[in-house]
C-alpha cells in the first residue's frame, strides 16, 4: 500500500508539473504586452518599463519559468492585474463558497442519479426504465447556463418562491461566524438558524442547475454497471438458491457496480470545482468560478492562469483519492495494477 501510494504521489506530482508548463507557456504566448495591462490603458512608456522590471518581464523566459515554478512550490500563484492581491489568497476567499455549491450538487445529483439508475436496472425494459432513460438524454444535452436562466425566471422572478440571484446571502445581512466556510452549516453553529435557512434558500437555484445536468451521467453509469452486475454468473447463482431479490440487488449487485460508479462521481466533483464558471455567473455566487469568468472578462492573466494551476492541482490529488478509494470499495483490487483476484 505505501509503495503504491508514492507511486501515486510521484505521478501526481509529475502531472502537475505538466500543468504548471503548460499553462505558463500559453499565457506567454498570448497576444499583448503584460506590463501594459498591469499598467493601464492610460500609462506612459516609463511607467510600462518600471512595471516589466519590477514583475521580471524583461528577464529572459527560462527565469521568469524558474522564478514562476518556485512561487508555485511555495503556494505563490502570483498578483492579481486586476486587484493587486495574491491570487493564492484570493482562491483561497472564494474556495468555500464553490465548495459548498459543489457538495450539495454533488450530494443531490448522486442521490438522483444513483436512485433512478437503480430502479431502471431493477425495471429494465418497461416505462421507468424508459422514462429514466429520457431524463439521462435530456439532463445531458441540457445546457447550464439556458436552464439556469429558466429556473431564474420562474422560480425567483415570476414566482418568487426563491430568491434572485444575488450572493450567498440577502443583501445587508451579516455573514455567520467562520467555521466551516459554508454558510448551511456555519449559521447554526454561530446560534443563527435563520440565516442557514436563508443560505440553503439562496443555494437552491445553482444546485438544482447542476444537480439535474450532473444526474445525467451519474444515471447512466449506475444503470449500465447494474445491469451488468445483475447479469453476472454470482447474481443469477444467488437469485437460483433463493437469496431474496432485494438483497441481491442492493447488495450483491449495487456493491459491485460501486466502482464506476465512484468514478463518475469524482468526475463530476472534478468538474465542478472548475467548470462551473457560468453557474457562479448568472447566480452571483462569489466561488473561484466567478473569479475566473472576471480574470477572463478583465484580461487578468495572472489571476486566470493561477486559477488554473489551482484546479488542476486539486483535480490531480482528487483522482489519486479515487483511486485510493476503490481498494477500500473493493479489496480484490491489486493497487497499481487496475485488475482484481
Amino acid at each position: 500500500m505505501s509503495k503504491y501510494l508514492l507511486r501515486r504521489l510521484g505521478t501526481s506530482l509529475l502531472t502537475i508539473f505538466g500543468i504548471v508548463v503548460v499553462v505558463f507557456f500559453i499565457v506567454r504566448v498570448l497576444p499583448g504586452d503584460a506590463a501594459a495591462v498591469r499598467a493601464g490603458p492610460y500609462a506612459n512608456q516609463e511607467l510600462i518599463d518600471r512595471i516589466a522590471d519590477k514583475y521580471g518581464l524583461n528577464d529572459p523566459i527560462h527565469v521568469q519559468f524558474a522564478d514562476y515554478v518556485g512561487g508555485v512550490v511555495k503556494g505563490d500563484l502570483g498578483v492579481s492585474i486586476k486587484t493587486s492581491q495574491g491570487v493564492t489568497g484570493e482562491l483561497l476567499d472564494r474556495l468555500p463558497a464553490s465548495l459548498e455549491l459543489a457538495v450539495y450538487s454533488v450530494i443531490v445529483a448522486t442521490m438522483v442519479g444513483v436512485a433512478l439508475g437503480v430502479l431502471a436496472a431493477a425495471k429494465q425494459g418497461t416505462l421507468i426504465d424508459r422514462l429514466a432513460r429520457i431524463f439521462a438524454v435530456v439532463g445531458s444535452a441540457m445546457a447550464l447556463f439556458w436552464l439556469g436562466l429558466l429556473l431564474t425566471f420562474f422560480f425567483a422572478f415570476q414566482w418568487g418562491w426563491f430568491p434572485g440571484p444575488v450572493d450567498r446571502l440577502a443583501v445587508g445581512s451579516e455573514d455567520p461566524n467562520t467555521y466551516t466556510g459554508f454558510y448551511t452549516i456555519d449559521g447554526f453553529l454561530s446560534g443563527r438558524p435563520e440565516t442557514s435557512w436563508e443560505a440553503f434558500r439562496y443555494l437552491a437555484l445553482p444546485v438544482i442547475t447542476l444537480s439535474f445536468v450532473l444526474a445525467a451521467p451519474i444515471l447512466k453509469m449506475v444503470r449500465s454497471a447494474m445491469i451488468e452486475a445483475l447479469d453476472s454468473d454470482f447474481v443469477r447463482t444467488a437469485k437460483a438458491v433463493g437469496v431474496p431479490w432485494r438483497q441481491t440487488l442492493f447488495v450483491d449487485g449495487f456493491r459491485n457496480a460501486l466502482i464506476p460508479v465512484t468514478t463518475t462521481i469524482g468526475i463530476v466533483f472534478g468538474f465542478m470545482l472548475g467548470g462551473n464558471i457560468l453557474v457562479e455567473f448568472l447566480f452571483s455566487w462569489p466561488g473561484i468560478g466567478r473569479y475566473a469568468f472576471d480574470a477572463i472578462t478583465t484580461r487578468d492573466l495572472e489571476a486566470l492562469q493561477g486559477f488554473v494551476v489551482f484546479v488542476g492541482v486539486m483535480y490531480v490529488f482528487l483522482n489519486m483519492a479515487i483511486d485510493i478509494a476503490y481498494a477500500l470499495i473493493d479489496p480484490r483490487i491489486r493497487l497499481g495494477s487496475g485488475t482484481t483476484k
